[in-house]
């Protein structure tokens, strides 16, 4: 799906409706990904039902994106930002696209069109060359990335630390199996990592830090998998070992604090 980058001041539900360049370029963009083969979301139709069924609960633009993603299925997201140039030595139009994997929000591929400059206040049909120029190139660096998720799962970071007044740190002999914990968050991890891919940055007594684990891009039955739904894989592997545990989810990052 494709969607308007919004400055601020600007909102998502409207910005479309005053800018017909956005709407161009939007729609050359949607355009390059169905001439790919791509199956592709109309964001004006999922904005349109949204406000019509009224579902949105805040009126942060942030929120406002990531309940419109969410809701229109989209593995994958790109967010366009047009700019428009006007000059004595003629006019010029740059887009900026940057596709987001739509469940973590790694970023797949960036890349800046330009129009190059010309005589005209025809500003849709600059937008549209400021597409056309980089499209491709854009395309063939989104699809390498999420062949490579598909094959390889998607990244996300985790990191497990303490409460301050805990009694257990990563070196604990932990029931039933009476191993260090750090030894059997690895162990699970080695089991729950999609094929077996993870990193682990580092490990102190107080801290275990996996900065590359991969999750699947979609359960068994078909439906997106999301870093939320490995969070809570976690969160219950820590209670089987009867330790209590917060849970926060920034981004693609999951913080898990054992009390």
């Amino acid at each position: 799906m494709v969607i308007p980058y919004v400055k601020e001041g600007e909102d998502l539900r409207t910005i479309l409706e005053s800018d017909v360049n956005k709407r161009i370029a939007i729609t050359k963009i949607k355009e390059a990904f169905d001439s790919r083969g791509f199956t592709t979301v109309d964001f004006v139709a999922k904005l349109k039902s949204a406000k019509d069924n009224n579902i949105f609960t805040s009126d942060n633009q942030t929120d406002i994106k990531d309940q419109i993603v969410q809701m229109s299925g989209a593995d994958i997201y790109v967010q366009t930002e047009v700019n428009v140039n006007k000059t004595a030595s003629g006019n010029s139009v740059n887009v900026l696209m940057t596709a987001y994997e739509a469940s973590t929000g790694n970023s797949l591929s960036n890349k800046v069109g330009e129009s190059g400059k010309f005589y005209t206040d025809d500003f849709g049909k600059l937008a549209s060359k400021a597409v056309e120029s980089v499209s491709q190139d854009f395309l063939n660096v989104m699809q390498a990335k999420f062949t490579d998720i598909v094959n390889n799962g998607k990244s996300i970071n985790l990191e497990i630390s303490f409460v301050q007044s805990s009694s257990i740190k990563m070196s604990s002999e932990i029931a039933p199996e009476n191993l260090p914990l750090s030894d059997q968050i690895e162990l699970w991890m080695e089991k729950n990592a999609y094929k077996n891919n993870y990193h682990i940055q580092g490990t102190t007594d107080l801290k275990m830090i996996f900065d590359d684990v991969r999750i699947p891009l979609k359960e068994q039955t078909g439906k997106n998998y999301n870093t939320n739904k490995f969070a809570l894989e976690i969160f219950k592997f820590f209670r089987s070992l009867n330790l209590p545990v917060d849970k926060d989810i920034k981004g693609n990052t999951i913080y898990i604090t054992i009390k």
